[in-house]
């Protein structure tokens, strides 16, 4: 009987041994192609040489000093690292242990940011619905995921929530991308005219949405008129890069490729890849300056935020992805995947959509492509998918409530950036053998 208090506790798990490049390794000797980083984490794999001697050199000299009392050579020459690749005036960096402390950091600072410039009556956020933006109360109370949410509903913070930025189900068939974002960017005015826009903090979004929507990208434009807005009402702009950041998309930061630049951005997964807990927070320059001009003292902290050797793993990812060129690598294999996944499954009966950036993909299943009819969620499709992946030796990112927080499946697929075609081969072919028994155990006619 196992002692670990699983996620699932019902549920037996393989025991992972080992990593090989993008395959881990069970107990039993079986091999798993990781074709979602676990959850968009391990970019490079589970063996990368490089990473795993930095941190034991880090260990031997200095494993963790509390920040309270000392900063750390990694955590310095890591955020130099970073604010010198940031776009625009991010620039000041504060480290953290994964994804959910960077975006309840980032809300904290944008509070504390109005507090210091004399606005304490602005204590309001709003986000869009069916976005993910971790699992700390503040993150989910701003995440509009409503079954992500409804267990801990009475504890969370008040936040307000306006449409996403979906093409697939929220574009008008005619409606150009120009005509979709007006209208978009109108919902958003109407909500901060409807709170007063002398209330609002900031606006929240995922640059890319990954785990509620499944690798959903902006149409182009949209988070231009986003910036617009929240500059014109004096709100700040998060953005939350936590799955989409760190080269993910092919770029280092999502939003390079949409032209913004955001007040803060929380970023973690791919920034440490895995080989140590890491996530950050980067806030820029008139947000830190506030905070450094005025008290002086950020009111927010946890034990292990900056340690010493989560820093000097994470700073040794992302020089092997400078190294070795894997930005371009990503957008080259990415749109390999891509091409792969639209010959198997483009004209496939039960597969609505295919979408994504660099190697952060999704499909979103459906029981007719024509409506766009979602599946009966009491079939729970992507429950039995994940179980039929990994029997064909294939990790993936299933997931439901992809629609409205009840309806709606979706896979999201997160694969290490050193993939090779073979590889991709490999993954496509397993995801395809999992999807067709998947719809077989269902009962659905799964051939295109």
């Amino acid at each position: 009987m196992s002692h670990v208090f699983h996620r699932m506790p019902k549920q037996s798990y393989p025991c992972a041994v080992a990593g090989e490049g993008p395959y881990i390794i069970d107990s039993a000797g079986r091999r798993y192609l990781d074709a979602s980083g676990g959850a968009a984490v391990s970019c490079l794999g589970h063996s990368e040489r490089r990473v795993i001697e930095a941190v034991k050199r880090q260990l031997d000299l200095l494993p963790f000093a509390h920040t309270a009392f000392f900063t750390s050579e990694p955590a310095e020459e890591l955020a130099a690292f970073l604010a010198d690749r940031a776009p625009g005036d991010l620039d000041h960096v504060y480290f953290l242990s994964g994804g959910s402390e960077a975006v309840e950091a980032a809300l904290k600072l944008a509070r504390q940011y109005f507090v210091e410039k004399g606005e304490p009556q602005r204590r309001r956020f709003i986000a869009r619905r069916q976005s993910y933006h971790g699992n700390t109360l503040g993150a989910l109370a701003v995440g509009g995921n409503a079954g992500r949410r409804a267990l801990y509903e009475p504890l969370l913070i008040e936040a307000d929530h306006v449409s996403p930025c979906n093409a697939y189900r929220g574009q008008g068939d005619g409606e150009s991308d120009a005509a979709y974002v007006d209208r978009l960017g109108d919902e958003l005015e109407t909500a901060i005219e409807r709170e007063g826009g002398d209330s609002v903090i900031a606006f929240v979004a995922e640059t890319v949405v990954g785990a509620t929507l499944g690798a959903v990208p902006p149409v182009p434009g949209y988070f231009r008129r986003i910036r617009e807005i929240c500059d014109r009402h004096g709100i700040l702009l998060i953005l939350d890069e936590v799955m989409s950041g760190m080269g993910r998309t092919g770029t280092l930061f999502a939003c390079e490729q949409d032209g913004v630049v955001p007040d803060i951005v929380a970023i973690a997964k791919g920034l440490g890849a895995g080989y140590q807990p890491i996530g950050a927070m980067i806030a820029s320059a008139p947000v830190y300056a506030a905070v450094r001009g005025g008290s002086g003292f950020f009111q927010h902290g946890h034990t292990y935020l900056g340690h010493a050797a989560a820093c000097a793993g994470a700073l040794a990812v992302q020089k092997v992805i400078e190294e070795d060129d894997l930005l371009a690598r990503v957008r080259k294999q990415g749109a390999g995947l891509m091409t792969r996944l639209r010959q198997v499954f483009g004209e496939h009966d039960h597969v609505g959509d295919i979408r994504g950036r660099g190697m952060f993909l999704g499909l979103e299943f459906v029981r007719d492509r024509a409506s766009k009819q979602p599946l009966d969620p009491g079939l729970r499709m992507h429950l039995r998918l994940k179980a039929n992946a990994m029997e064909e030796g294939l990790i993936c990112y299933p997931a439901g409530n992809t629609l409205d927080g009840g309806l709606g499946d979706h896979v999201l697929l997160a694969p290490p950036f050193i993939l090779t075609d073979a590889q991709l081969d490999e993954l496509v072919d397993r995801l395809h053998r999992a999807v067709e028994r998947t719809f077989a155990e269902i009962g659905l006619r799964a051939a295109a």
